[in-house]
């Protein structure tokens, strides 16, 4: 893939080109760093949601940009006990920032799937109450 340079972006000694994967791998960073998403999701296509690790910094998200304007879907895992409005708000709002900050597109939207909440699993909560009770 790749963009067509715009107006602003050629330079007296050549085009700057931004592609769709750069604008990817931003919008997925500016999620993860929302206070209360515990990680990205692949979506239905894999049947399964997979916590976000370093190798694919762009996995959930998809991005379609023009010229001037870009729009992002990102598909996100949510940790139990937070407000999914209010944690989808904010990664709308980090999301529409870092892009346009970063590239100077104008984000028209910013459209949040969630696809899981993720629970402590019971083992956690066991280790945890195992551990307290503890002297060493």
């Amino acid at each position: 893939m790749s963009t067509v340079p715009t107006e602003f972006e050629r330079t007296e000694i050549g085009e700057i080109q931004i592609a769709p994967e750069v604008i990817e791998v931003i919008a997925g960073l500016a999620t993860v760093e929302v206070k209360g998403v515990a990680g990205m999701s692949g979506g239905l296509a894999g049947g399964f949601a997979e916590l976000l690790g370093r190798k694919n910094l762009s996995k959930g998200v998809k991005v379609e940009v023009g010229q001037r304007e870009a729009a992002v879907d990102v598909s996100v895992i949510i940790e139990y006990g937070n407000r999914l409005p209010e944690v989808a708000a904010q990664i709308q709002h980090n999301v529409k920032r870092s892009i346009e900050t970063m590239t100077g597109l104008n984000v028209v939207e910013v459209n949040v799937h969630i696809h899981d909440v993720q629970f402590k699993s019971a083992v956690e909560k066991v280790e945890e109450t195992d551990l307290t009770g503890r002297v060493k």
